[in-house]
């Protein structure tokens, strides 16, 4: 199968708008994991990705006749911007149907390179569905955005480039996978030429479909895809990538939202530059890599494939970074109501920086404390602290991996709810655009007490919302039935350890 794609890829027409990208070497990451850390920078291309690459080699192939019809596409984000770019080098009408959702830098973008923009839908489905249904009444070619050979063979370009920058031996090559068609080019050429070298894929944790279609030896849809990393939230690899992939990826390494957000601020410290989550991934990768095999000394290449990220995102991935780098823990620990105890704790930490540190008055017993403190990164030291902590009599809930507690409670600490019987706790996502709170908290109606509501925006197609309603038990049923109804994704977090200790009815104990 790959052996049909090198003259494709060959051939592949991207320079006319695409830039042969440097491959630098990201010298404060080479020397915190002692292996020699190379940076393939798509982020650097006239679009800040990799996507023009496959988009112009798709539409460089069409007729004539196809040319003067025009063409179409569904996208988001950078898929959006190559066909818009490309189209404007070659001369075509381009029609892009974006989500509602899609933010406004991405909606300019696409429109200032002179394609037309539609926006449809909360979601990408429905945007997709729309194009389908324009492509068909207007005759339209569709440019698919990883499942086409002529996509894939543009996208395989950057392995090319990969392979005549650097001669050296190379262990392994660090690829973002979301509907797959950069990892299925760059594997079917880097197999190749040098099959000795390992091509290892990143996704998210939660949108790991190459890794779940690998396990099970075909494609499998995903019930439901993490929206951090957008640019690679995909539910099923495409049908002619896996075609490559299953004989050609190594193995595929999952990632986490704060392991993300730690990779973005290691490329930013080697490039100054910014990377989006999907773009930030290979970088993660490595340094799962490197930790889980324990390797030194060796060549390692990652693709930072975008750098299409709102700034208002910023905020959000800082207060993330530190927790990705195995930096800081996020306790709850209980000490006594009385004088004298915040010093006795902080004397217990044994010198250790406090990042932050909340608490509210609630009993006359005890105080309990959401407290973030600076640890060391690698071995056991957020496990030693908590250890130490227990030794010292304090009773100790490590909330470092609870999303609610980073999401929600840390901004909401101020002391629990004494007369708030029956209270129910969801956590909801809904689409992102102007008047969506408002319909969300309509769509609720009035039949039960909202007890506790917390809404953040972090620049993202989706917010998250925690909510707490005074349900009876009796009536459990149907208050599920009106969730439903308002048709936004949500999961029951009542017993969720974080909301118990901070922010439950009564005091928090059990």
């Amino acid at each position: 199968m790959p052996q049909r794609y090198i003259k494709k890829i060959l051939d592949a027409r991207v320079y006319d708008v695409a830039i042969e990208s440097p491959l630098t070497e990201a010298r404060s990451l080479s020397r915190r994991l002692n292996n020699n850390i190379l940076l393939k920078r798509e982020d650097l291309q006239p679009v800040f990705s990799f996507k023009i690459r496959g988009a112009y080699n798709r539409m460089a192939m069409l007729s004539d006749e196809q040319k003067a019809r025009g063409v179409i596409c569904a996208s988001a984000g950078n898929h959006a911007q190559g066909v818009a770019m490309a189209a404007k080098k070659l001369g075509v009408k381009a029609t892009i149907v974006m989500p509602q959702t899609t933010p406004d830098i991405k909606v300019r973008s696409v429109r200032d390179r002179g394609a037309k923009v539609v926006l449809k839908g909360d979601a990408f489905d429905e945007a997709a569905a729309h194009a389908q249904e324009l492509m068909a009444k207007h005759q339209l070619t569709y440019i698919p955005p990883y499942d086409d050979p002529d996509v894939i063979a543009g996208q395989g370009t950057v392995a090319m480039e990969l392979m005549w920058q650097f001669t050296q031996p190379l262990h392994a090559v660090f690829i973002p996978v979301g509907g797959g068609g950069l990892i299925a080019g760059m594997a079917a050429y880097i197999k190749y030429l040098r099959p000795e070298i390992r091509v290892i894929g990143v996704e998210p944790d939660d949108s790991n479909c190459l890794q779940a279609a690998l396990e099970a030896g075909e494609r499998v849809v995903l019930r439901e895809v993490g929206i951090f990393a957008d640019g690679v939230a995909v539910k099923q690899i495409g049908e002619y990538p896996w075609e490559i992939c299953k004989d050609n990826v190594d193995e595929v390494i999952t990632v986490s939202t704060d392991e993300i957000c730690a990779a973005i601020k290691d490329i930013f410290e080697d490039t100054r530059s910014i990377a989006e989550p999907a773009g930030a991934l290979s970088v993660a990768g490595i340094k799962k890599y490197v930790q889980r095999e324990g390797l030194e000394g060796e060549n390692l290449a990652g693709v930072l494939s975008g750098a299409n990220m709102n700034f208002d995102r910023l905020r959000y991935i800082s207060e993330r970074t530190e927790i990705g780098e195995q930096r800081e823990a996020i306790l709850a620990v209980t000490i006594p109501e009385r004088p004298g105890s915040f010093r006795k704790f902080i004397n217990a930490l044994h010198k250790r920086s406090i990042t932050e540190f909340n608490y509210r008055y609630s009993d006359e017993d005890e105080a309990r404390i959401f407290v973030g403190i600076q640890i060391q990164p690698g071995g056991d030291m957020r496990h030693d602290l908590v250890r130490e902590l227990r030794e010292e009599g304090y009773p100790v809930a490590d909330l470092t991996d609870s999303d609610l507690a980073k999401q929600h409670i840390r901004h909401m600490v101020g002391g629990h709810a004494p007369k708030v019987p029956n209270e129910r706790v969801y956590q909801f996502e809904f689409p992102e655009r102007p008047g969506a709170l408002l319909k969300f908290l309509m769509s609720l109606g009035t039949r039960w007490n909202i007890s506790m509501f917390h809404y953040r925006n972090h620049g993202a197609a989706y917010s998250r919302v925690l909510m707490g309603a005074q349900v009876e038990d009796d009536e459990q049923a149907e208050f599920l039935v009106m969730l439903d109804k308002v048709g936004f994704r949500y999961k029951d977090v009542t017993d969720n350890e974080a909301y118990r200790l901070f922010l439950g009815a009564g005091n928090g104990k059990k």
